[in-house]
């Protein structure tokens, strides 16, 4: 399991106390998380100066980090010239506090920004310098993620989740073929599989989650839930349980990036999961794909 901190970085789901991101950090360090997924315009680099200050004397933990959004214009937008590319590492690693970035990804590109060529080369360049470790894609389409990966990018990292499982298992084949890593983001789907929602769930002002959904949309969301409540048996006692060990059992993924924005949620999360493996029961993985195509979800 990563610790994934876009929520914790204030943005997409409203303020975060800075003493509470701080002990989430602390805690995660000792529980023993090595994986820590932010992005530079987490917090306009807020997130980075925060994982650097907690980060700094540990050499044993991994950093993933994204670049290619530029916040200096309004609204933002997206850069993935090697020049911009350049000093925005170089930027994260001042944040970060580090020598070299062990991954780095580029932050939702178009297929086209792939194919040019221009930021896989320059990546390939830093990662010579010893600037960076690793480089990918943070995606949400498949075509980028299968361009990328016939391009030279050796980690992935795109939503998968009881709900949408379909664009890792579309993409397993080239995944296996290169031996890419996968990080595995949204395994509750924005909270949605945390449980305890209903039709009439509300957010605050500055969630994402806001204009997600409409009323509709997320009743029948929570419905297709109810398809996998099978799941819930044994030590499976919860929907947030099943659904971080659904990501958890498929060998593909690498590392299954959590979003706690709280000491306690992070701790209630890695309770109900569980030693693991075997996370769920074969028998149970099996039915899963016929219940989600039952339920109007491509599998």
């Amino acid at each position: 399991m990563g610790l994934g901190t876009w929520g914790l970085s204030g943005d997409g789901y409203g303020p975060v106390d800075e003493a509470e991101r701080a002990r989430v950090l602390s805690r995660a360090l000792d529980m023993g998380f090595t994986l820590f997924d932010t992005a530079d315009a987490y917090g306009a680099g807020l997130m980075e100066l925060a994982l650097g200050r907690a980060l700094q004397k540990r050499d044993d933990v991994v950093i993933v980090t994204k670049g290619g959004t530029d916040r200096t214009t309004m609204p933002p937008r997206k850069r993935f010239d090697p020049e911009y590319l350049r000093s925005s590492v170089e930027r994260s690693l001042r944040r970060l506090r580090r020598d070299r970035i062990e991954v780095y990804l580029l932050h939702n590109p178009s297929e086209g920004v792939i194919t040019a060529g221009d930021a896989a080369g320059e990546l390939e360049a830093l990662k010579k310098a010893g600037k960076i470790g690793s480089w990918g894609v943070s995606l949400g389409d498949v075509d980028v993620g299968r361009v990328a990966l016939r391009r030279g990018a050796s980690v992935i990292e795109l939503p998968y989740n009881l709900l949408h499982p379909s664009d890792l298992h579309r993409l397993a084949g080239e995944i296996m073929v290169t031996g890419a890593g996968v990080l595995a983001r949204s395994t509750l789907a924005y909270g949605i599989l945390g449980g305890g929602w209903t039709p009439d769930k509300r957010f605050d002002a500055g969630d994402h989650r806001e204009s997600r959904w409409t009323k509709l949309e997320l009743g029948r969301r929570l419905e297709q839930i109810e398809a996998v409540r099978f799941l819930l048996r044994g030590d499976v006692k919860s929907m947030a349980s099943a659904a971080v060990r659904f990501v958890l059992a498929n060998s593909v993924v690498s590392s299954a990036v959590l979003g706690p924005r709280s000491v306690a949620q992070l701790e209630d999360i890695v309770r109900e999961v569980g030693m693991g493996p075997l996370y769920l029961r074969d028998a149970d993985l099996a039915r899963v794909p016929r219940a989600l195509e039952a339920a109007g979800i491509e599998s």
